[in-house]
Parts: C-alpha cells; sequence; structure tokens
C-alpha cells in the first residue's frame, strides 16, 4: 500500500518513466531509451494528423528532437510528447541493459 496526497492505493506505485536517451530514425520514427534501460521504437506516422503534431511531418522538424526533464521535446519545447505513451506504445527493440 502506498498513499499519495493523502489518498491509499493498494499494491506499490508505479515506477516514473523518463526518457533517457532518444534519436530519430527515417519514416517517423522514434528510438527511445527509458529510465528502466529498455528501448523502444515508436512510430509517429499515426499521430501527425493530429494538429499538435501536425508540425512533425517536416522531417527536418521531426529530426530536431531533444529530451527536456526526461521528456522528449520539439520547437523549442512547443511540442512533447509523455514518456509513458511512448513506452506504452512503443515496440521492443532490447531487454534491459544496465544503467
Amino acid at each position: 500500500m502506498y498513499i499519495v496526497d493523502g489518498i491509499a492505493y493498494a499494491g506499490d506505485p508505479a515506477p516514473m518513466i523518463k526518457v533517457n536517451g532518444v534519436r530519430p530514425m527515417t519514416d517517423h520514427q522514434l528510438w527511445v531509451r527509458f529510465s528502466t534501460g529498455e528501448a523502444k521504437i515508436f512510430d509517429f506516422k499515426p499521430l501527425l494528423n493530429l494538429p499538435a503534431f501536425a508540425p512533425l511531418a517536416d522531417q527536418s522538424v521531426f529530426n530536431a528532437v531533444y529530451i527536456d526533464y526526461g521528456v522528449p521535446v520539439w520547437n523549442d519545447g512547443d511540442i512533447d510528447i509523455a514518456p509513458e505513451r511512448l513506452y506504452q506504445e512503443g515496440i521492443s527493440v532490447g531487454g534491459v541493459t544496465s544503467a
């Protein structure tokens, strides 16, 4: 059991997922290394139709990804994506490695 903001929850808290490494790939895919040591590939193509991610359709903008406080961002922080989404929807490309 654990308590957050005065509310008791069963089980153990989920570890906070952060991005430790990021690399843009061809065809709007993103290679991501997480704080867990896992690496995954995330396909951005389905998100490019959403207004928030539309600027990333330009491969040069997409390639300008960087990490800010454990979160992948673009355009000086105007565009970001939650590490949890990348982790949940990404395809594993390797096992856990020591940090």
